[in-house]
């Protein structure tokens, strides 16, 4: 079934029709080929869902979850673009991909397609439409919303900025003409899996509309403002009408992506080897294990956010398993929250990767772990690691594809899951929480920490303790920041709440290991290398000590406040004599809803 799915996504490219789907100014597109033959026209809009991205380990890098400093002073001015800097073209200036989608839209309902197949196109079209808009918005505050195609020859060009409430507005109203126009529910076992459907529209528009009611574009009213009750509307309809569908939260938190198509995917953009691959396990893994070496790493930050098994932080005097903070670093793989074992590989881990021998350890220490794989400045070792600015002694493990050999790698192909439900229950808790829906919150907060395997305690709390609106929030920001991991999410979260002082100055973080004796002595690195090539130490046989990463160059993140609007680009601006510059960047757009 799935072959069959990505057929209808692919054919454009065996066919003639990639000469009119690849021409950036339509000049020859032909509206009376694609627009009556319902193969092209699914082409057609194939060759926009690129806008969905698909896996990217660096996603998070521009965070405090993922090693790397993204932000040196001025990383982002007009004329280095943000979208360049944080890797995210979604963010970027589209409008390329937006004539695509008017042009579509304008001519869509000239054709002879059957209705039903009409309906379900210029659905999908208003929903890129708003999808892509989106992203502009999200980056810059109010832009041209361009509602049809623009003709270098016969229209006018230079368009001045929507107000950024124009923007929204008009977003939620080509959402809810998506919803109107495309089937509610398209099931995993459908022909038409992949495709948009009324349930993805309906939780990204309460997504829309949580990001309008947002600090960002509210800082001098963030938490009162009247937006939240439309949010709160919208993302309470978004968990019901979904929950009354069958979505729910997957039994296992490792399953979420690897067994696709499960209960808790509400929109996924589809991977089939050989035809379209992922380079995810190729970028995560340790470089003995893959084609290179991990493109970025986990840092001790996210490592140490993890709670602890019952649910509250390590070095909560009142937790089950509270520890001081040099105690969680010599045994930081010890009683946590069981996403932890599932997102991440640390030192002396067991990580059956196909192709390793049985009981194979990952080890990252210096002088004992491959040169691909090691981690540290051990003194006392010949060996010097050259993996020290990218590495931190972590790797991702969420969402590998453990079974792929090292000669496979590249071979990954899991489904990209854009949208899942977990993410619906947040937004819903957020808007809850702000609209003084604090029981609902808490619900939603219970089910995920339930779903993750955390003790739910005597008061069946699951370790949270938030007992008004401010507690609740953190507990929202810092359940985010776990269940999400590597997705994604936790950069743009920071923003839309205008929390850059969680990252703005602040560093990164490793965890060097080094072997030692039963007695606390350094063991000799002859002694430990044979020793871990039989796969016998074990976490508890290393010390650990937390070094900076990365280690040379550019070493502290700088956000300053402006970024939470990006500049217009210059190379746009000289373009386009109408368009106003962002208050912050020495122009007079306002792009807050102020």
């Amino acid at each position: 079934m799935k072959k069959i799915i990505f057929f209808l996504y692919t054919i454009a490219i065996a066919t003639s029709c990639s000469k009119v789907l690849d021409v950036e100014d339509l000049n020859n597109y032909s509206p009376d080929q694609v627009w009556n033959d319902a193969n092209l026209a699914n082409a057609y809009l194939a060759n926009i869902y690129p806008v969905f991205g698909n896996w990217r380990a660096s996603a998070d890098r521009t965070s405090d979850q993922l090693s790397g400093i993204v932000f040196p002073p001025d990383a982002i001015t007009i004329t280095n673009s943000a979208s360049s800097v944080i890797g995210d073209a979604y963010s970027g200036w589209n409008y390329t991909t937006m004539r695509l989608i008017n042009q579509a839209i304008v001519d869509v309902p000239n054709g002879s397609l059957a209705k039903n197949v009409k309906d379900q196109i210029m659905g999908q079209a208003y929903f890129l439409r708003a999808y892509t808009y989106f992203g502009m918005v999200r980056a810059y505050g109010g832009v041209p919303y361009l509602t049809k195609p623009q003709d270098r020859y016969t229209d006018t060009l230079a368009v001045p900025r929507n107000s950024t409430k124009e923007c929204f507005d008009l977003m939620v109203k080509d959402i809810d003409s998506a919803i109107a126009l495309l089937p509610k529910h398209i099931l995993p076992a459908s022909a038409d899996w992949g495709k948009i459907d009324g349930n993805f529209a309906t939780a990204f528009k309460a997504k829309v509309l949580l990001y309008m009611a947002s600090p960002q574009f509210n800082p001098s009213n963030p938490w009162d403002n009247t937006y939240w009750t439309n949010a709160y509307t919208a993302n309470k309809k978004a968990y019901d009408d979904l929950t009354a569908q069958g979505y729910k939260l997957t039994d296992d938190y490792s399953g979420i992506f690897l067994n696709e198509r499960n209960s808790e995917v509400v929109f996924s953009v589809i991977n089939l080897y050989p035809n379209k691959v992922a380079a995810w396990d190729e970028t995560i893994r340790p470089g003995s294990l893959s084609r290179g070496n991990a493109s970025t790493c986990p840092t001790w930050e996210l490592v140490r956010a993890f709670p602890m098994k019952d649910g509250k932080q390590f070095n909560d005097p009142s937790g089950k398993y509270y520890k001081s903070e040099d105690q969680l670093l010599q045994s930081y793989w010890q009683n946590r929250d069981p996403r932890f074992e599932k997102s991440a590989v640390w030192n002396a881990k067991q990580y059956p990767v196909a192709g390793t021998t049985v009981g194979y350890r990952q080890y990252t220490s210096v002088g004992i772990a491959n040169a691909l794989d090691n981690y540290g400045i051990n003194p006392n070792s010949s060996d010097k690691s050259t993996n020290n600015d990218r590495y931190t002694g972590f790797f991702i493990l969420k969402g590998s594809k453990q079974v792929l050999t090292q000669a496979q790698v590249q071979q990954y192909d899991v489904d990209f899951v854009l949208m899942r439900f977990a993410e619906v229950m947040l937004n819903y808790a957020e808007a809850a929480n702000e609209t003084g829906h604090l029981a609902d919150a808490m619900d939603i907060l219970k089910q995920i920490r339930s779903r993750a395997g955390i003790e739910p305690g005597a008061d069946g709390n699951y370790g949270i303790s938030a007992a008004n609106r401010q507690q609740m929030r953190q507990a929202i920001v810092d359940e985010r920041n776990i269940e999400l991991c590597f997705e994604g999410f936790r950069f743009w979260d920071l923003r839309r709440w205008r929390m850059f002082s969680v990252l703005d100055n602040g560093t990164k973080h490793g965890v060097e290991a080094i072997a030692i004796e039963a007695n606390g002595a350094e063991m000799p690195l002859t002694e430990a290398k044979t020793a871990a090539d039989n796969n016998t130490l074990t976490e508890s046989n290393f010390k650990y000590s937390i070094l900076q990463a990365p280690q040379a160059g550019v070493k502290v993140n700088s956000l300053p406040d402006k970024y939470y609007f990006f500049p217009i680009p210059q190379s746009v601006l000289v373009k386009n004599q109408n368009l106003q510059q962002n208050v912050d960047w020495g122009g007079s757009f306002d792009p807050t809803l102020h």
